[in-house]
């Protein structure tokens, strides 16, 4: 290894053990440290961490033909930069020398973003123009009985926005349950709402409430309005002019005290003038309409969303991922079809697995490349899913399922993955 590195161009220094490996790196700074994992009374883990403890911006390759996930663990918490199963060809050393070459060159050439001190404590963040107008309105909506539409594109908040106006409400107390119609069956829909008796259809062997009586007293959001079907609709609208329900199978309905916020990422408006929506339950449901803007409306609102989300994950997963000034520009240049569901994941994704613990411009761009991709899970990962993996279930302390959302992946391909790699 010593010819070959040599060969490249390299200035190198080898020694013989763990004892001799110590104490050149407490002597000196070295910026690229290479070491086998099992050596002698010590281990290439007691070496990563004196090299990481001397130069923190050190990158430690690890190597062994006896890999498990204990040292994989070990070594992804002490901070190695790449974790490389035996035998494996030299170019493939060149090729990760040069990766770390380049992260450390970024560790001199990039500015750390400046950090913001005074994040607010919930994820209803931003200071535009827009988003003032919202705060407004809930702060005036809140207090009252009113119903709210809240119309915008996937992933914009429509969910926060009715928990806020909730948690001001004088419901705040009371249940706050979420619905969401879309994805429930249009011929379940009615039973899930109003609830069931026993006996009402067969299979039905026990009385199951309704949701809206299992919030009674509090608040009801029904998200994605939108896909309710015509049969349904009209059995809505009777339930908010009358704020009665009757269970199926039931002979008398019953009152129940619910506020209704509903949401939908569609043009009702269009839809009632294509008869897909009834226009009474329209003017029902919209007397308070909220209308929230899509990120890239809101540019201005990136940084705080990023900080926050950034400071969030680094205190979950026990991290100190930076964020540099030219990843930020990136993703503020971006269009985030997404929206905030989309760089919410995405900063998940990046403060577990920016190479170096920096989320530069590179690692901004390559992280939308992947988000941005149609392509199936195996071809997502490309060359860097043994690395991505191993510092995901790091931080995740080996919680698979866990491992397998942030990654973008299902649970059983993760195992397929783990023992393909011998983990």
């Amino acid at each position: 290894m010593v010819m070959c590195l040599e060969l490249e161009g390299y200035s190198v220094e080898a020694v013989s053990s763990t004892r001799e490996a110590i104490d050149r790196l407490r002597a000196q700074a070295y910026p690229i440290v290479i070491s086998d994992i099992y050596l002698d009374e010590r281990t290439g883990i007691d070496v990563l961490r004196t090299a990481r403890q001397q130069n923190p911006d050190c990158a430690v390759i690890l190597m062994t033909g006896r890999g498990s996930m204990e040292t994989v663990m070990a070594a992804t918490e002490g901070g190695a930069f790449e974790y490389l199963a035996k035998p494996f060809e030299m170019a493939q050393m060149i090729d990760t020398i040069k990766r770390a070459e380049k992260t450390l060159s970024a560790v001199v050439d990039d500015d750390e973003a400046e950090s913001i001190d005074d994040l607010p404590e919930t994820e209803m963040i931003g200071s535009s123009s827009r988003m003032i107008e919202i705060y407004k309105t809930i702060s005036r909506v809140a207090p009252t009985e009113a119903t709210v539409l809240i119309e915008g594109e996937t992933g914009t908040g429509k969910e926060l926005i009715a928990r806020m106006l909730h948690r001001n409400s004088k419901r705040a107390q009371q249940a706050f349950v979420p619905v969401d119609c879309g994805a429930i069956a249009p011929s379940l829909l009615e039973s899930e709402l109003f609830g069931t008796l026993k006996g009402a259809y067969t299979g039905a062997d026990r009385d199951r409430m309704g949701v809206f009586e299992a919030a009674n007293g509090g608040t009801v959001f029904l998200d994605e309005i939108g896909d309710i079907d015509l049969g349904f609709q009209l059995k809505l609208l009777r339930f908010l002019q009358e704020r009665e329900i009757r269970p199926l199978g039931a002979s008398r309905a019953k009152k129940v005290d619910v506020r209704v916020i509903a949401a939908t990422n569609k043009d009702v408006q269009k839809m009632v003038d294509e008869g897909k929506f009834r226009e009474d339950l329209w003017y029902r449901l919209n007397v308070v309409r909220l209308v929230v803007p899509p990120l890239c409306e809101r540019a201005t609102d990136i940084p705080l969303l990023v900080h926050y989300f950034l400071k969030r994950y680094n205190q979950r997963y026990g991290l100190d991922t930076k964020l540099i000034d030219s990843g930020l520009k990136v993703m503020q240049e971006y269009s985030w079809p997404g929206n905030i569901r989309q760089l919410q994941a995405m900063m998940e994704r990046l403060t577990i697995l920016a190479p170096g613990g920096r989320i530069d411009s590179d690692a901004v761009r390559n992280a939308i490349e992947q988000m941005d991709s149609r392509d199936t899970a195996s071809e997502t990962l490309a060359d860097t899913e043994s690395e991505q993996i191993r510092r995901v279930l790091a931080a995740t302390n080996g919680n698979k399922s866990r491992a397998a959302k942030i990654l973008g992946i299902e649970r059983k391909t993760l195992y397929r993955k783990l023992e393909r790699m011998g983990l």
